[in-house]
């Protein structure tokens, strides 16, 4: 049947793993890319999540200014710290130099968590874009911060992009009473790009090659002084010694980096051994090289996946229910009552309904940083969402991404029109998922039509007078915005309209009084059919033992 019944089978017999957070990052770099770009992705995933959009303008701060720290997870205040004496712009994670940051949590070993720590990982990145020109430059601040301040969270990879290059970094704590983390950041190679998913992804490591490699002085003699690691073992691995892996982490999580690996280059035709947790897998590459340059629509539709078309397509089998829905609703962990023994998870794919927003930033060396920034923003589940251009220089952020959280309905909120619009489809998914794909293609063909007319115009713009480029740019994604949430909204009352009462209603006549019942389909029926064999049945019955006292079917002739 499907392959998912090999994960149901390993779950059985391994522990799960558990991960509250759960994003994906696609790095590109200048040579992969088809204009030369450089491009980060990043999903920004937990259930009942609804974040404004960050937004901290440029500021010049006196002596003795201070910084307070939240974690951005929980909110809980961590502490101060000191402030610089000049923070540059910065709206969502990308900065007015083109810089940007992303991140995935893959947590790593428990014990190396350190509650004291000052600086969590939300506020590494938001304070690494407020002071930093490249991706150097943010590696440099981060790894300054957690050594002066100490580190909160648990383990973390981050992406880090300038214009120029993109790097990879895996952080972890060194545990109570032990200030910093240790880390190691890898250039990715020109030419090729990267992925990381709850996982620690950095294995061994160059160590003589500081231009494309740069870690912590301690990353190996801590993990040898915790007993983590021999020399005898052989070479040292970042990823195996402080996130070692489990069944359970490979289901939750490569198989992501498999699906953006297999449909970026399928001429590597990687296996899926790795992450089913066959014994003995070779692990993904770091970085691969894809079989033809991306386009930032390409990356968009990287980030858009239930491992369509594969033996693990999550729109296929009875999980997916009779209008094949893609989406398992949390816990994606769980067990029969009753069964002491055994757990099952659901598949974790790329595309989530958990999603808080998502982004694909475009960095482009070319241009002036005032227009070559683009941060493709998107809220809520990227498989029905819609990518906008929001340039790094906006001013100002729309005030649809700013308002709106879980607690309370906002009908002027982006994030509360398109959880409407998404949540309609997971009801009759098969069919309303195309109307919601209509609408996302007709936006987004547009915006990326439009981006070499807006381009031009705001660098001759700039030629004349940059603060008159800047404005034209901070009304654009704004007024872009405005009108992408307008016609969601329109989507969404069509959508209300046409599957009323789970019928596929003709809007286009004015009296719709003979709407469409389309059933559920023959592999849901035959499901039906076995779970009550003859309960259904239309014939007539034997009148004597109906049954009706046990709640069995009649019985039939």
């Amino acid at each position: 049947m499907f392959k998912i019944k090999v994960i149901s089978v390993l779950v059985l017999i391994f522990m799960s793993y558990r991960i509250s957070s759960a994003c994906t990052n696609i790095l590109v770099t200048k040579g992969a890319s088809a204009d030369g770009s450089v491009m980060i992705s990043y999903n920004a995933d937990a259930g009942g999540f609804m974040e404004p959009l960050y937004f901290s303008p440029r500021t010049t701060w006196k002596d003795g200014d201070s910084v307070d720290i939240y974690d951005w997870d929980s909110h809980v205040y961590l502490g101060k710290i000191k402030q610089i004496k000049e923070t540059y712009h910065v709206i969502g994670l990308i900065n007015e130099f083109q810089v940007s940051i992303g991140e995935t949590t893959y947590g790593g070993r428990d014990s190396l968590r350190d509650t004291l720590g000052r600086i969590d990982y939300g506020s590494l990145m938001q304070i690494a874009l407020q002071r930093s020109k490249t991706a150097r430059e943010a590696i440099k601040v981060m790894t300054d911060l957690v050594e002066e301040y100490g580190y909160y969270s648990s383990g973390e990879s981050f992406s880090i992009a300038d214009p120029n290059e993109v790097w990879v970094m895996d952080m972890i704590g060194k545990g109570p009473g032990s200030k910093g983390a240790v880390w190691v950041a890898i250039r990715v190679p020109d030419g090729y790009i990267g992925v990381h998913a709850n996982r620690a992804r950095i294995r061994e490591f160059p160590l003589k090659d500081k231009e494309n490699c740069i870690y912590a002085k301690d990353v190996i003699d801590l993990a040898s002084a915790k007993g983590y690691y021999k020399a005898k073992d052989g070479p040292f691995r970042f990823a195996d010694i402080y996130d070692p892996v489990t069944p359970g982490s490979l289901l939750a999580c490569e198989g992501r980096t498999w699906s953006v690996f297999r449909r970026a280059a399928p001429s590597l035709n990687l296996s899926s051994d790795y992450f089913t947790a066959v014994k003995g897998a070779a692990p993904y590459p770091l970085f691969v090289k894809p079989d033809k340059k991306l386009s930032t629509q390409d990356v968009i539709a990287l980030m858009r996946d239930h491992f369509d078309s594969t033996d693990f397509d999550m729109s296929k089998g009875l999980a997916a229910g009779p209008f094949g829905c893609p989406v398992r609703f949390k816990p994606l962990g769980w067990k029969i009552e009753g069964d002491t023994v055994n757990s099952y998870d659901w598949e974790r794919p790329i595309s989530t309904q958990q999603t808080a927003f998502a982004f694909v930033s475009q960095l482009r060396s070319w241009l002036p940083n005032e227009i070559g920034g683009i941060h493709w923003y998107g809220v809520d589940d990227n498989y029905s969402n819609v990518y906008m251009p929001l340039y790094a220089c906006t001013q100002k952020p729309p005030k649809v991404f700013k308002v709106g959280s879980i607690a309370e309905y906002n009908a002027k909120s982006a994030f509360w029109v398109f959880n409407l619009v998404a949540n309609i489809a997971y009801g009759k998914y098969s069919y309303v998922i195309k109307d919601i794909q209509k609408v996302q293609k007709e936006l987004e063909d547009k915006y990326f039509a439009f981006q070499p007319v807006i381009d031009k115009a705001a660098l001759e713009l700039y030629q004349k007078d940059k603060a008159t480029a800047v404005q034209f740019l901070s009304e654009y994604s704004t007024n872009t915005a405005n009108q992408m949430v307008e016609r969601w909204t329109q989507l969404w009352e069509y959508l209300v309209t046409k599957y009323n009462d789970g019928y596929i209603n003709d809007v286009t006549k004015e009296y719709g009084r003979h709407p469409k019942g389309v059933g559920y389909g023959n592999e849901f029926y035959k499901q039906v059919l076995k779970d009550k064999p003859g309960y259904y049945d239309v014939k007539w019955r034997e009148s004597q033992d109906n049954g009706a006292s046990k709640g069995d079917p009649p019985k039939t002739k």
